[in-house]
Order: C-alpha cells, then structure tokens, then sequence
C-alpha cells in the first residue's frame, strides 16, 4: 500500500519504499536474481520518478511501463518489467569499474539502476523528448556518472568507446557489428534476441576480436527500434 502525507508545502507526497520492496520481494528475488548489488539498486532507485503522473500507482507492478505511445516515426517505447530487467543485469555481471554503454535508456530508469552498479554510464536515446526526460530525471536525483546522449540506437556511440558492457533495453532481431565493434577486449553485451514470444536473454563475448554469444534463459520484452533483420527480396 502507498502511504500519502503532506510536504512542506501542502501538496501530496507518495511514500513507495513498501512497494519497492515489495517489487524486489515478491518479483525480483522470486525469479532466481541472487546478485546482492542488483538487488540493493533496484531496491533504492525509485521507479515512480521516470514515469508521468498517471502511472506512478503502478509503478512498481510487474509489467512494462509505457513512456511514449507509438508514432509513425517510432514504434512505443518502456520502462522494462522488474524481473526480466533485473536477470539482465545479473546476466550481464556488472563490475564497479565498468564503463557501460545503455542503449535506448527511455526516461532514464536503466541508466539509475546501473549508475549504482558501475563507474560510468553513457545513455544513448534517439527520441529527443525521452532523452531530454532522462537528463531531467537523472539530475533531480542527484546522478552525477550518467551522460545522456541522442543519436540513432543501432549506431551505438563510438565516441565514447570502448565499453567494458553494452546493454540494449529491448528485444532485438540482430546485433549491428558497428555496437559489437565498439566493446573492449573482454566486453560483454546482453540483450534479448527474438522479438516475439520465444526471446532469448543472451550475452555476447568479445575477445581477441572474435565476439561469442551464450543464450541463458527465454523471456519476451519489447523491441527497440532499428535493430530489424533487414528484409531480402526474391525473384520467382
């Protein structure tokens, strides 16, 4: 249950510390995360700051938060569930000194979790007004080791390379070589591969230029945009 009490200034403030907890307890733990520090961010980011108001009740429920509607430009774009974003991130084994490539980072969400996980974070965005949320978002709370970027997903930011982890926050049917190219010797990048039901969360490897992959478990998160296997044509 949120609890609501007046601020300073006489408006209404919402307690969600229960429900985060809550969300940790009965989502997270439940489905196999047993990494202590991804257990410990998600249970102190709070979520209900990088949705709108509307959505801030279910903020912590387990399904995906809806941060911007489809349009004829760009397919809807979200806040990931709790649990198949935490196994990510345990998948991912996320060091302190990681330099960490997020891409597309919505309103920010990932990009908090991670910044209590890692050294430095680079948050790459395409949509300017998502991009501009998650720069607001991260500096109201005091982040100071993420920068927000805005620039097409697929293209990765090489300006910034090379990453000790890159994480794609979506379902994805191919992996360009420009991103795969932009991780250290020794990086790691993990996403879901499989944009319908049978998605798999897999990490990818990269040592002496030679990247492998390792599927670890099946789960079904939205796409983000740009990462389609391109169509082949035909002649009958």
């Amino acid at each position: 249950m949120i609890n609501n009490e007046a601020g300073p200034t006489g408006f209404v403030m919402e307690d969600f510390s229960m429900a985060r907890r809550q969300m940790v307890d009965t989502q997270i733990r439940t489905t196999d995360v047993t990494d202590y520090r991804v257990l410990a961010a998600m249970g102190e980011v709070p979520r209900e700051a990088f949705v709108n108001a509307a959505l801030r009740p279910i903020a912590y429920a387990d399904c995906d938060l809806l941060v911007r509607e489809s349009d004829d430009q760009f397919i809807a774009r979200y806040i990931l569930e709790p649990s198949p974003f935490a196994k990510l991130l345990q998948l991912a084994d996320i060091h302190e000194t990681d330099v960490v490539l997020d891409i597309g980072c919505a309103t920010g969400y990932s990009s908090a979790v991670l910044a209590s996980l890692a050294a430095s974070i680079v948050a790459l965005e395409e949509v300017e007004s998502l991009a501009s949320a998650a720069q607001e978002n991260l500096m109201e709370l005091g982040i100071d080791n993420v920068a927000v970027v805005q620039g097409p997903l697929n293209d990765g930011y090489a300006s910034e390379a090379p990453y000790d982890l890159i994480l794609i926050n979506g379902a994805v049917e191919t992996i360009p070589a420009i991103i795969l190219n932009q991780l250290k010797d020794g990086g790691r990048l993990v996403t879901v591969v499989g944009t319908d039901r049978s998605g798999e969360a897999t990490l990818f490897r990269k040592s002496a230029n030679h990247v492998s992959s390792v599927a670890d478990f099946n789960t079904h998160i939205p796409a983000v945009p740009g990462f389609e296997i391109p169509p082949t044509f035909s002649f009958l």
